[in-house]
């Protein structure tokens, strides 16, 4: 079997793809199959018209890679691919529109508003702030409303940083989420498979010396992970099933990443879900799949199979 890796993308996060793409590729190859990584630039086209029979499994990180554009582009070529489909890629891309749909189906998760940066020009950014502030009280998550890797996040607890972390936030799209900050014990939990045999690997507990941040998830050192997680029973099958739901109910492919907080009520709330998660030697699902005792070569060739057959 051909596998043809897409790794790279011209997005803030083009060096955690890169090093995803490398590290899923020795592990297919260990496997014995024939690995292409191949950038998304004038020649992926050529290439793919080369190789008809390959299986792509795109592992762009940002925009390109998770908004449904790359997807498209796959499908109008009539190529298999890893990974959730163009029209279900759009709305887990958006975070407003997947916390919508969690809602929707019962699925717990922080209050929030969005707001565009137009409308703070317009309205008056202190006048906005304070009624932000009024409604959901401090502390509050701010992030743009498209993106992943935690790029242009804050944790504000003070009313005195909030402009600081809008101004970043803004640095990285033109749209604002900012959602109450829910204390409690973090966890990430990958789904693999589609459907009704989709099935989640253990959640990984994160206990980080600050914000969560970019610099947090890809440099060792400033993190500690916990796998399983250090949850009672009720609470592991709580960020189990959230985690399934998200998978299911969005219809989502092959494998996904979704980030929970597990408050102080016990309540497994869901804060995103990732369409194309990392998979770098630091990253939450293969520390996952080996903590369970899941050979990582075994599991990626599996799910590349997977989208041969489907």
């Amino acid at each position: 079997m051909d596998v043809i890796i897409l790794a790279g993308g011209l997005s803030h996060e083009r060096d955690v793809s890169v090093r995803s793409g490398r590290r899923v590729a020795e592990e297919l190859r260990d496997r014995g199959l024939k690995v292409l990584v191949q950038d998304v630039d004038t020649s992926l086209i050529p290439t793919l018209r080369q190789h008809p029979d390959a299986v792509v499994w795109p592992l762009l990180h940002g925009a390109t890679g998770e908004d449904g554009s790359l997807q498209a582009l796959l499908e109008l070529a009539n190529v298999k691919y890893v990974g959730t489909r163009s029209k279900e890629a759009r709305v887990a891309w958006v975070k407003p529109v997947a916390k919508a749909v969690y809602a929707r189906d019962g699925i717990a998760t922080p209050d929030y508003v969005t707001l565009p940066q137009s409308l703070f020009r317009e309205v008056g950014a202190e006048q906005v702030l304070d009624v932000m502030e009024s409604r959901f009280g401090l502390p509050l998550v701010v992030k743009p409303a498209r993106g992943g890797s935690a790029l242009g996040v804050s944790l504000v607890h003070e009313r005195e940083q909030l402009a600081r972390a809008m101004v970043h936030c803004f640095a990285y799209g033109d749209n604002a989420m900012v959602e109450r900050a829910v204390n409690g014990v973090e966890v990430a939990v990958s789904v693999i498979g589609t459907g009704d045999d989709a099935r989640a690997l253990a959640p990984v507990e994160i206990v980080c010396d600050g914000p969560y941040d970019y610099d947090a998830r890809y440099n060792p050192g400033r993190v500690e992970y916990f796998t399983p997680a250090r949850l009672s029973p009720q609470h592991t099958e709580a960020v189990t099933e959230a985690a399934l739901a998200v998978h299911r109910r969005m219809g989502l492919r092959d494998l996904s990443r979704t980030d929970i907080i597990v408050d102080s009520d016990g309540v497994a709330q869901v804060l995103d879900v990732n369409i194309a998660p990392g998979l770098t030697e630091t990253s939450l699902l293969p520390q996952a799949a080996v903590a369970g005792g899941e050979d990582l070569g075994a599991l990626y060739e599996s799910i590349v199979s997977a989208a041969a057959g489907a």
